[in-house]
C-alpha cells in the first residue's frame, strides 16, 4: 500500500487515541463535580434547619460544560460575577436554570442583566440610585414578573468592597419597597472579610443578622432572606442563619487566573 495510506491511518489512530483521552478527562471531570456538590450538600445537612437554605453554585470563569455536569444532578441555582459571562452562559444553557448575579453591577449594565428572562435575583444592589436604575431597566425590558433583589451590605466596612453601610441598609430597603414596583425585596447580602477564623463567631454575619432584625422591625410584614457564606465559611454562615449560600471553589475548583 502507498505510504500516504499508512500516514493517513496513523493520523486517524492518533486522532482516535486523543479523542478517547479527551472523553476520559471529561468523564473524570463530571464525576469530580458530582462528588463535589454532593459533598457540599452533605455538609449542609449537618446544620440544623439547612433545608431552608438555598445553594448557589458559582461558576466564575468555568466552562458551560462544567455547569451542565452539575445541572444534570438536578441542581438549578447558579451564580455569576460578570455580566458578559452571565449573558453568554444563559444563552447556552437550559432555560430552567435560575441565575443569580452576584458581582458588582454597574448602572450601564442594569438593562443587560434585567433582560435575562430566567434571572432569579440580583444580589448586589448597593444604593438607592442603583435600585432605581434597575427598576427602570426592568420596565424597559418588560419583564413578566418583578425581579428579586438583595441589598448588599458592607458589614466589614472595607473601602474596597461595595455595599451600603449597615446604618443605611433599612433606608435602601424601604426605598425599594415603596418606589421600585418592578423589584421584589428578597433579602440582604454580604461578603464576609477574608481571613476570618471559621471556628469563631463571624462579626460580619452577626452584623447582617442585626440589619435584618432592624429592617424587619421597621418594615412590618417583611421577611428578609440572608445571603452570606461562601466556600470557606458557608457552614459558619448557615449556623448564623444564612438562607442563601454562594459556593464556587469548593464545587468547581480553583479559578484560572485572568
Amino acid at each position: 500500500m502507498p505510504r500516504s495510506f499508512y500516514r493517513l491511518s496513523n493520523l486517524l489512530q492518533t486522532s482516535i487515541r486523543r479523542t478517547k483521552h479527551t472523553m476520559s478527562e471529561q468523564q473524570q471531570r463530571k464525576l469530580e463535580l458530582i462528588q463535589n456538590i454532593t459533598d457540599v450538600k452533605a455538609a449542609m445537612a449537618t446544620v440544623p434547619h439547612h433545608q431552608k437554605a438555598r445553594l448557589v453554585a458559582v461558576s466564575k470563569y468555568k466552562p458551560a460544560e462544567d455547569l451542565m455536569h452539575v445541572y444534570e444532578t438536578g441542581h438549578r441555582h447558579f451564580g455569576e460575577n460578570y455580566v458578559q459571562e452571565l449573558v453568554e452562559k444563559s444563552t447556552k444553557l437550559p432555560s430552567d436554570i435560575q441565575w443569580h448575579f452576584i458581582g458588582h453591577l454597574q448602572s450601564n449594565k442594569c438593562k443587560t442583566v434585567a433582560a435575562i428572562p430566567n434571572l432569579f435575583a440580583v444580589e448586589t444592589v448597593d444604593s438607592i440610585k442603583k435600585a432605581d436604575t434597575l427598576n427602570k431597566a426592568c420596565i424597559s425590558c418588560e419583564r413578566k414578573e418583578p425581579l428579586r433583589v438583595f441589598v448588599q451590605v458592607n458589614t466589614s466596612r472595607e473601602e474596597a468592597k461595595s455595599g451600603v453601610d449597615p446604618e443605611s441598609c433599612t433606608q435602601v430597603c424601604q426605598h425599594i419597597q415603596a418606589n421600585c414596583p418592578q423589584l421584589t425585596l428578597q433579602g440582604l447580602m454580604t461578603i464576609g472579610m477574608f481571613g476570618r477564623d471559621p471556628s469563631e463567631t463571624n462579626p460580619d454575619f452577626e452584623c447582617l443578622v442585626d440589619c435584618k432584625k432592624k429592617t424587619e422591625s421597621m418594615m412590618p410584614g417583611t421577611d428578609l432572606e440572608l445571603s452570606m457564606g461562601m466556600s470557606g465559611d458557608y457552614l459558619q454562615a448557615l449556623k448564623a442563619g444564612s438562607t442563601n449560600i454562594r459556593v464556587g471553589t469548593t464545587i468547581f475548583g480553583a479559578r484560572p487566573k485572568k
